[in-house]
């Protein structure tokens, strides 16, 4: 008996969807392409939202911003749910290393004890700052406009309660499960703490979703984590608080890496028009100052007298950053 074996190319009858044809061409389309393009529903919609029925469930008049194609905010790192879930599981992987060998060795009782106390008061109520960025982005999901950007929000949302997650086990290694509730009262009541639970709070009620991704996204992530996560960081390091730079690894890594995801949308909608450059700066310079304020008194727990200097060298680099995004923010 013999067997021929051969191979037979079969022509598809169809290379990708429609939409997604209609906007690259009948030809082989990638994940995020299928993932992300034209999926939000854009008519026949069921009905009004009866708390706003002078707007459609999706709606471009939520935001000042205007584009021809909301679709034009595509995410750099091409993230659909797939790829986004791949790479923060190996993030998580790697995180969860540097939290095992800290308890396999007992390295937490390693931390110098001013160090240890300077984590638990500066680093520890942001937890319920990161909550507040979980619930403006989850806002800018349910509200934005196009999936290429309403998606990444949304991971965004998710990725600030890990961060929160992880700095509350670095609280459990430092402080205990005690140190938490101190946390918490502090967030609460301390006067350090309630200018940046005012900024946040206060976001809770703005109704422009493309306002709070700039006041969230791009100004308060954009000074808070150049400050404590570049600057306190490098503090611990060169002060025998490496454990708490191991501790915080995600949360740097995180922040690199989503900046250049924010510093894309900003780019696209201020290239689109005089009008948008303008409000998109006008935002930018407002909560600049509004951040700034919130920021000061813990710049100055962490850093004492040298706090001015590093709120200078943090703001110098944002407002570099926001010119390169074609936003004009200087003074």
């Amino acid at each position: 008996m013999q067997i021929d074996l051969r191979t037979v190319a079969i022509k598809p009858v169809r290379n990708t969807f429609d939409h997604i044809a209609r906007r690259f061409g009948d030809k082989p389309a990638s994940r995020y392409q299928e993932g992300t393009y034209d999926l939000q529903q854009d008519f026949k919609f069921h009905y009004r939202p009866t708390w706003e029925p002078e707007l459609e469930t999706f709606d471009e008049r939520r935001t000042a911003i205007k584009m021809k194609d909301w679709y034009a905010l595509k995410d750099p790192r091409q993230y659909y749910y797939g790829a986004w879930t791949i790479a923060r599981s190996r993030q998580q992987d790697a995180a969860e290393s540097s939290f095992e060998m800290i308890e396999d060795r007992g390295l937490a009782d390693t931390v110098p004890a001013d160090l240890r106390q300077t984590a638990l008061d500066v680093l520890l109520p942001l937890r319920h700052a990161e909550w507040g960025g979980n619930m403006g982005n989850s806002y800018i999901a349910g509200y934005g406009y196009g999936a290429a950007i309403t998606q990444p929000c949304l991971y965004h949302a998710m990725d600030h309660l890990a961060v929160a997650q992880y700095l509350t086990r670095m609280g459990i290694e430092l402080g205990g499960v005690d140190a938490l509730d101190a946390a918490k009262t502090a967030w609460m009541e301390a006067p350090m703490w309630q200018p940046l639970r005012r900024h946040v709070e206060n976001l809770f009620v703005v109704k422009d979703w493309f306002e709070i991704f700039v006041a969230q996204n791009l100004v308060l992530e954009g000074l808070a984590y150049p400050l404590f996560f570049d600057h306190l960081d490098a503090h611990f390091a060169a002060n025998g608080g490496t454990v708490i730079s191991m501790m915080n690894r995600f949360a740097a890594e995180w922040a690199g890496e989503s900046a250049k995801w924010v510093d894309a949308q900003i780019k696209v909608a201020a290239a689109e028009s005089a009008e948008n450059k303008a409000q998109l700066s006008a935002w930018a310079r407002q909560y600049r100052t509004l951040t700034l304020e919130a920021l000061k008194p813990l710049a100055e727990r962490a850093f004492g007298d040298n706090a001015d200097e590093v709120l200078n060298e943090v703001v110098s680099q944002f407002n570099t950053r926001c010119t390169k995004l074609g936003l004009a923010v200087q003074e």
